[in-house]
């Protein structure tokens, strides 16, 4: 790839010439970078306009823009159709995607890990009055498992299983992004909903803070192990501490997968360099937007975090940094 820029810079500054324009104004062209991101209500689109705030401001000749998205299964295949550049997507999607599995069946993407960003808690809502305490009792009830082309759907399938449940057999299924199932859930139309995101997710503090609902959230890490020991152990116990939602008097014991922000294996190593470079110099003004930003550390930047294999000009910046991956 790099030597095909290099004779194409090369006939592009020969054409130039010709015309009478400078090699300057050639490396003056805008660079757009679509950031793909997922829905209103949660992490992926506040913070990927962060992001798209900071690379237009920061990166010169660069215009970024964040686009709605159904979440990671749709990102990546962006990302794979080059119809994004930049995505932010979780490990296990995009390890299916790299694979070719499960939703990417056939259909590999050659997708790359630019950044380590911060961890993805799976929720499992409900609110006081549905007859749910623990996951056995969603069985018979109306669950929404998440949106099409959402990693919330991918992952709430795993934990369903290794809860010991059949996701069309024991539930009314219904597939609603976060926005969508507190609203459903508000009106009575579902019972419970699953949904992976940062803390907090601004859907389920509105359904926290509705008068009249009392939100409760359903312990489920215990399902972990047989999680990896079917996906390949990219799975982790964690908390969702008490009083991060209204009316969430205690911790909540949950599954854990890293986000990662990703790019197109065709990503000219610089133009990768520029952009890792850029929005980790500039964390700080991505923390403003979304308190989650806080976890892109260098300490996080590994092999540990990323079953992906890296881009070369983010770890070629990383290296730099001295990160141990």
């Amino acid at each position: 790839m790099q030597c095909k820029g290099l004779i194409f810079g090369a006939l592009a500054a020969t054409v130039l010439a010709g015309t009478g324009l400078s090699a300057g104004m050639a490396q003056a062209q805008q660079l757009n970078v679509a950031i793909a991101t997922g829905g209103t209500g949660g992490v992926y689109y506040p913070l990927g306009g962060g992001m798209a705030n900071v690379l237009t401001k920061y990166l010169p000749n660069t215009a970024a823009t964040a686009r709605v998205t159904g979440g990671s299964v749709d990102n990546l295949k962006l990302i794979g159709t080059q119809q994004s550049e930049v995505a932010l997507v979780m490990v296990d999607a995009a390890r299916d995607a790299l694979q070719g599995e499960d939703k990417f069946k056939g259909n590999k993407v050659e997708v790359r890990t630019l950044m380590v960003l911060y961890p993805n808690r799976m929720h499992v809502v409900t609110v006081e009055g549905r007859g749910i305490e623990k996951m056995s009792d969603l069985k018979g009830k109306r669950v929404s498992t998440g949106s099409p082309g959402s990693a919330t759907e991918v992952m709430a399938f795993r934990v369903i299983e290794a809860a010991g449940l059949d996701k069309d057999k024991d539930m009314r299924r219904e597939r609603l992004g976060v926005a969508e199932s507190t609203n459903a859930i508000k009106d009575g139309k579902i019972d419970a909903y699953f949904w992976v995101g940062g803390l907090p997710t601004a859907a389920v503090t509105d359904l926290g803070a509705s008068p009249g609902v009392k939100l409760k959230l359903v312990d489920h890490a215990d399902v972990v192990d047989k999680m990896n020991a079917k996906y390949g152990g990219i799975y982790t116990a964690g908390v969702i501490p008490a009083k991060t939602y209204p009316g969430q008097d205690k911790d909540n014991s949950i599954t854990i997968v890293q986000n990662i922000l990703v790019a197109n294996a065709k990503m000219p190593d610089k133009v990768a360099y520029d952009i890792v470079k850029t929005l980790f110099d500039k964390r700080d003004e991505l923390v403003a937007v979304h308190g989650e930003a806080k976890a892109i550390v260098l300490d996080t930047q590994n092999d540990k975090n990323t079953t992906i294999p890296w881009h070369p000009g983010a770890k070629k910046f990383f290296a730099e940094k001295g990160a141990k991956m």
